[in-house]
């Protein structure tokens, strides 16, 4: 049995794309999965699962799909891919109390490289980024933000590819799965 962290795109966003996480976690239950668990309203789900990386997310698409309606994305990790990405973050990320820090998960097939690549080279006077596995760690002081590379990927066809955390719910998200992983 593995832990997982299914992180769905765009649920719950001005007002696009609503999903209750009371339903988000019985339709989970409903489709096999064990020990669910869903955090704030953005579509964080955690739970476990004897299927494969690729066979959860495809059944997590698949559930959304046919319960919601909504062709949604999902990133899905293992709970040792989000423990061993948060071992390698950055010092400055999540450190400055006035700066925005950012968890970026990349949704495969893309990959950290590829997304970084597409967004370009950041502006080190206004932001800083690094990646570890499908992770990119993100950070700006909020003063600056509008002038980041990164601020603006929601206008890149980038923005598809990923799915955005602060870095408060990235280690919430990591603790609840630790939790899970005891169970």
């Amino acid at each position: 049995m593995e832990t997982y962290i299914a992180l769905l795109r765009g649920i719950n966003v001005g007002g696009n794309n609503k999903i209750s996480m009371a339903e988000l976690k019985a339709a989970f239950c409903e489709a096999g999965f064990s020990d669910v668990r869903t955090y704030i309203n953005s579509g964080n789900v955690v739970f476990t699962s004897d299927l494969d990386a690729s066979a959860v997310q495809a059944a997590c698409e698949a559930i959304i799909a046919e319960e919601f309606a909504l062709s949604i994305a999902v990133a899905v990790l293992t709970a040792g891919e989000l423990a061993d990405a948060l071992a390698h973050a950055p010092d400055w990320w999540g450190s400055a109390p006035d700066a925005k820090h950012n968890a970026i998960f990349v949704i495969p097939p893309a990959t950290a490289q590829d997304v970084c690549a597409e967004v370009g080279e950041i502006k080190p006077e206004y932001e800083k980024c690094a990646y570890h596995g499908r992770l990119i760690f993100w950070s700006a002081p909020m003063e600056t933000f509008s002038r980041t590379r990164w601020g603006s990927v929601s206008k890149r066809t980038t923005y598809q590819k990923i799915t955005i955390r602060n870095s408060n719910t990235a280690f919430k998200l990591a603790e609840l799965a630790g939790l899970a992983q005891g169970s």
